[in-house]
């Protein structure tokens, strides 16, 4: 499957038919880190993340959450 992620083509080993949120976030080996994720322009809340599917074509922006000071 190829989406644009954070801008940039990326080619990833999952189906074509798409994966949930949550599973490309652990593909991304992002998730013990809190992340917000924008699907096709669309902010996508983290109760939604294992019904929500990417699939091939999708945009997808991933945006990992840090504390600062």
């Amino acid at each position: 499957m190829t989406i644009i992620l954070n801008g940039n083509p990326y080619k990833t080993e999952a189906p074509d038919s798409g994966v949930t949120v949550n599973e490309f976030v652990s593909r991304l080996k992002n998730d013990e880190i809190p992340v917000l994720v924008e699907l096709n322009g669309e902010a996508i809340l983290t109760r939604e993340f294992d019904s929500q599917l990417i699939k091939n074509g999708d945009v997808v922006e991933v945006i990992r959450m840090v504390a600062g000071g």
